[in-house]
């Protein structure tokens, strides 16, 4: 995985393109923080690779929550306690 900065895209383009060519993904740093992606597209469908982009971007939440409840112990919850939020918080939602 190769790092470029968003200082490096603003001065110098050509050579982010260049090496997009190449690599064909690149992770985009703001003050040493990731804060994008750059893919290569060319000779793709746009609109398929996004779909898979946000596809692959939801399974990863929804493994994080997972993960986050089981370390809670909330992935042993019997069903009338998860009915039981589940009420609560459709109540709390209603005007």
């Amino acid at each position: 995985m190769r790092f470029i900065t968003v200082r490096e895209l603003r001065l110098k383009p050509a050579g982010v393109w260049q090496r997009l060519k190449t690599e064909h993904e690149l992770v985009l740093t703001l003050k040493g923080r990731p804060i994008g992606i750059l893919s290569d597209t060319r000779g793709t469908d746009v609109e398929a690779t996004l779909r898979a982009l946000r596809r692959a971007k939801a399974e990863l939440a929804v493994t994080q929550m997972r993960e986050q409840a089981r370390r809670q112990g909330l992935d042993r919850l019997p069903m009338a306690e998860i009915d039981k939020e589940i009420g609560a918080a459709r109540r709390a939602r209603q005007p």
